[in-house]
């Protein structure tokens, strides 16, 4: 049985970079992966929010918040 990992993020390059090195990395016989861009489904923000993602590029695994590096606040993709 899979676990559910999200990856937020907003498609700059720093987040681009950070889902090919750390979304791509993790054992997808482990966890399931969605990539979910919040630059183009700003639907989806209130989710990150509630998952406690603070800023973006963000991998959320098991309810726990990796922050990577720092693209962009929440706020800045309302």
């Amino acid at each position: 049985m899979t676990e559910k990992a999200y990856f937020y993020h907003a498609g700059c390059k720093v987040c681009v970079d950070a889902e090919m090195r750390f979304a791509a990395a993790l054992d997808r016989s482990r966890y399931e992966v969605e990539v979910v861009h919040l630059g183009e489904d700003k639907s989806r923000l209130a989710e990150a929010e509630a998952a406690g993602v603070k800023s973006v590029p963000a991998l959320v695994i098991d309810g726990a918040v990796y922050h990577i590096n720092h693209g962009a606040d929440l706020s800045a993709l309302l």
